[in-house]
């Protein structure tokens, strides 16, 4: 059976899509720790994030970077928070959360987001991503 994220990926499922190529995905999580709260995911379905090949590794967090980029610019933070967890969702994939403080990497924390609110950040975190 497909993961949550590999529906996404073919479409099944909406998301606040951030950025894509042909081999990554970032989208807005609806249930953020913070508004701006992004996954990124590798298309191919791989279970667990330190199953991914070196070379995907290296490649995810180095399309993860312009966004994790872009993310600051829209959202008022300190630093971009990068967590990996890997059991909410059997489908590698990284967290990018604004932090002010270590603490605010925190998942007690995640509710809901309001969908036009996701809208309206994913619009302006694609804007600061650029063409």
């Amino acid at each position: 059976m497909a993961s949550l994220f590999t529906r996404i990926v073919q479409g099944e499922i909406p998301c606040h899509k951030l950025a894509e190529d042909d081999r990554f995905l970032a989208f807005l999580d609806i249930r953020p720790i913070r508004l701006g709260h992004a996954l990124v995911i590798p298309k191919q379905e791989i279970d667990y994030f330190f199953d991914l090949d070196d070379t995907l590794i290296g490649d995810i967090m180095r399309f993860a970077k312009p966004v994790a980029k872009a993310i600051e610019q829209v959202i008022p933070c300190k630093r971009i928070g990068v967590i990996v967890v890997g059991l909410e969702v059997p489908h590698a994939h990284v967290h990018l959360v604004p932090i002010e403080q270590i603490g605010d990497i925190n998942f007690a924390l995640a509710r809901e987001a309001d969908p036009s609110a996701l809208a309206d950040t994913a619009e302006k975190i694609r804007a600061a991503l650029g063409p």
